[in-house]
């Protein structure tokens, strides 16, 4: 990990900023730490720099639990860029899906941007989107049909992640069967079979470790199949 003080590169977090205060927002973040996350690389809280929030800046990193008793590890949350995450818990880890870019939010900086009515509105949107997607992923635990798990979290990815193309909504980033399986609770061979399935009845389609749902933006949108 490379944890660099004084990020020059503008936050994601102030993309929607006016540019009345977008000057001082970009003051007030350059002096949290910037950290490059590596792809595969597990980072534990005690290694990652003090903060209060973590802003995905590039690429996309998912908080992995394993907490004694479990049988297999869970994914709590993801994140793309521009997505706020809290510091991973004693239980958790960070791990970046493909290299990424992390800003760690200090306790004085978080402070400094409250203060201004226009960058915490968008924290404040920010974290409303972030606990939004954490409730959708916690309801993909409540179908028993593992098929339709799976099925679920494609839609929430696209929907939140995914970019529209000829044939339909393509998630760029690799999500392995491993990574789903800890996604939806379920097993590596159980996500096997019901990928196997979701391919045969042509909702998604498989590029390497990339997908495409062969569905319409609106039906993402509404969640539900053409």
């Amino acid at each position: 990990m490379d944890a660099d003080q004084g990020n020059p590169l503008r936050s994601r977090l102030l993309d929607a900023l006016p540019s009345l205060d977008l000057d001082a927002a970009t003051q007030i973040l350059s002096s949290c730490p910037a950290i490059e996350v590596a792809a595969g690389e597990p980072y534990f809280r005690s290694s990652l720099p003090p903060g209060e929030l973590l802003v995905v800046e590039r690429g996309f990193v998912v908080l992995r639990a394993r907490s004694p008793g479990m049988g297999r590890a869970i994914i709590t949350c993801e994140g793309g860029p521009g997505r706020i995450l809290l510091p991973p818990a004693p239980d958790e880890v960070v791990v970046g899906l493909v290299d990424s870019r992390l800003t760690a939010i200090s306790d004085e900086s978080l402070d400094a941007l409250v203060a201004r009515p226009s960058a915490a509105k968008a924290l404040l949107e920010q974290l409303a989107t972030t606990l939004a997607q954490n409730h959708e992923a916690l309801g993909t635990f409540g179908s028993t049909r593992h098929v339709e798990r799976v099925r679920r979290k494609l839609l929430q990815l696209a929907r939140n992640y995914g970019r529209v193309v000829r044939d339909g909504i393509r998630i760029d980033f690799p999500i392995s069967h491993t990574v789903i399986a800890d996604m939806v609770g379920s097993s590596r061979e159980t996500v096997t079979r019901a990928l196997d399935e979701l391919q045969r009845d042509g909702f998604v389609a498989r590029r390497g470790r990339s997908y495409r749902l062969l569905v319409t933006p609106d039906c993402v949108a509404s969640a539900t199949l053409p």
